[in-house]
């Protein structure tokens, strides 16, 4: 962990993990601060970029998108341009929410959020007419056990 993470920074980082939308008022006082210290704290946390964004957890089954997908993908063209070219169309495709590069069997996995079956297929197809990708294997999630954003930051 970085030099300029005290233990306070920490317990901030672990309240807005949990509650972005709390007061600051409220956030200095659970960390044992002033106002204009936690204020002074959480620009510098997000200046220096520990803190990447504020955002909502928006619940999918609520909004439509209840399936979720995980796509491992292979590849034999391991180049640059054929690595920018895969970005580049996957950044165009809001159904897919998370993607990694990984080492081992896999290249790639995708996560994409979409509302059925049908609709997974169809962003598939455009993918696949995008980018060459030498394997995909889609598995359907059944059941969401566990989602959580927060870090496991170390105890203060």
């Amino acid at each position: 962990m970085s030099e300029k993470i005290d233990d306070i920074d920490i317990q901030i980082l672990k309240h807005l993990q949990s509650d972005s939308s709390q007061s600051l008022d409220s956030l200095a006082q659970i960390c044992g601060v002033s106002i204009n210290t936690c204020w002074r704290r959480v620009q510098r946390l997000e200046r220096d970029g520990i803190i990447e964004r504020r955002v909502a957890l928006i619940d999918n089954d609520k909004v439509g998108l209840p399936l979720t997908v995980f796509v491992a993908v292979k590849t034999d063209d391991h180049s640059a341009a054929w690595a920018e070219k895969f970005r580049s169309a996957v950044d165009k495709m809001p159904e897919i929410v998370e993607f990694y590069r990984l080492a081992g069997e896999v290249d790639y996995i995708l996560k994409i959020m979409v509302a059925s079956v049908a609709d997974y297929d169809r962003v598939y197809q455009r993918l696949i007419t995008k980018v060459s990708l030498a394997d995909v294997s889609a598995s359907f999630a059944m059941e969401k056990l566990k989602f959580t954003t927060e870090l496991p930051l170390p105890p203060t």
